[in-house]
């Protein structure tokens, strides 16, 4: 590993580095992404950048009556061989943030702190900070501070082009504020706020069907999307960390669902109390052009489709009715298009139902 405190730096390093693993190379990706990382500080945090740990002041919690803490873990997937592809690596890093912090804040948490973890065949400086930029932006938006990370060089195990990005985040909710199923009322509204595109799920999918099957190129213009394919799909996940908790605060918010892996009735399903049900209707939204591009290309089944994307939805809140119109304003404040798309019934069962066709599908 970079930095490894074993590995002696006269001259077992030679020799470490004929192995394929070059310390300086570490050393000074560190140096760069030191810019990155301050911009994500938050008060709590203490020291810098270079410790064994990263340290958060958890005194702050002395404000909460009952602070429960709120963990995620992920990465972003096949996503990153679009960026390796085209050699662009300073948005992969706020995909693998947004993926991370928008599984905390659906039970209302505030993301407080990030650790980030990049294996690579070979460490390249500059690409690596590109990496860590992404992952700091991303936290300036979320709120949250990157406390600290690793940068581990594999040679032999991935080519020297090659990497993956994966990530931690801890955060915090009073008890009593705590979002979930058991909130959950019959004629509750099914409160959509917008992807910015594919986000970060089913690019396994997506690869195969437009660079495989439908001989599509990365750098190929593709005439709806008024770019070239490779900037679509690198397209950065939106993080709604921030939105969300200004949602919950403002209105009467009883759970959301991050749309992730599984897509967008799976995901909601999983904050539904077994005697109700929801209804989606599609309807009230058009998919963006990329969904129907791999609908088209690969002749998906609808039901396929909906199992693997996210089809044009990137998170969801069950709301009171009374509290839509505000709820929608909130969003709009922060550049999130939402809509009511559907409604909880008192159906039992704990199943989401997605009904009619997409608008111009």
């Amino acid at each position: 590993m970079i930095g490894d405190p074993s590995v002696s730096q006269t001259e077992p390093t030679n020799a470490y580095a004929a192995a394929g693993v070059d310390i300086h190379a570490g050393d000074r990706a560190v140096d760069l992404m030191k810019v990155w990382i301050e911009k994500s500080r938050r008060p709590e945090v203490l020291g810098g950048v270079g410790g064994f740990a990263g340290l958060f002041d958890a005194s702050a919690l002395k404000a909460y009556e009952r602070p429960l803490l709120a963990t995620s873990t992920d990465g972003v997937g096949t996503k990153v061989a679009i960026a390796q592809a085209i050699d662009k690596h300073d948005t992969i890093g706020f995909d693998l943030v947004g993926m991370v912090v928008d599984d905390l804040v659906v039970c209302g948490a505030e993301p407080l702190f990030m650790t980030d973890y990049i294996a690579t065949g070979k460490v390249v400086p500059e690409r690596v900070a590109a990496i860590v930029k992404g992952i700091a932006e991303a936290c300036v938006e979320a709120g949250c501070a990157l406390v600290g990370g690793e940068t581990a060089e594999h040679p032999g195990l991935l080519a020297a082009d090659e990497y993956d990005v994966a990530g931690a985040a801890t955060g915090v909710v009073e008890a009593d504020k705590l979002l979930g199923a058991d909130r959950v009322e019959a004629g509750d509204v099914v409160l959509a706020m917008e992807a910015s595109g594919l986000h970060s799920n089913g690019y396994s999918l997506v690869r195969h069907v437009l660079l495989n099957s439908g001989a599509y190129t990365l750098d190929q213009q593709v005439a709806e999307f008024g770019r070239t394919l490779g900037e679509e799909l690198l397209t950065p996940t939106r993080v709604y960390a921030k939105a969300c908790l200004d949602l919950a605060r403002g209105t009467r918010t009883h759970a959301m669902s991050h749309v992730t892996g599984g897509g967008l009735a799976a995901n909601l399903e999983r904050v539904m109390p077994a005697e109700l049900s929801a209804r989606i209707d599609r309807t009230t939204w058009t998919p963006a052009p990329v969904f129907d591009l791999v609908r088209r290309t690969g002749s998906i089944a609808l039901e396929d489709l909906e199992m693997t994307l996210n089809c044009g939805v990137g998170m969801v809140a069950l709301i009171a009715p009374e509290d839509v119109d505000e709820a929608v304003r909130i969003l709009a404040g922060y550049d999130i298009r939402a809509w009511a798309a559907g409604e909880v019934t008192a159906t039992p069962g704990g199943k989401v139902e997605l009904t009619g066709a997409y608008a111009g599908w």
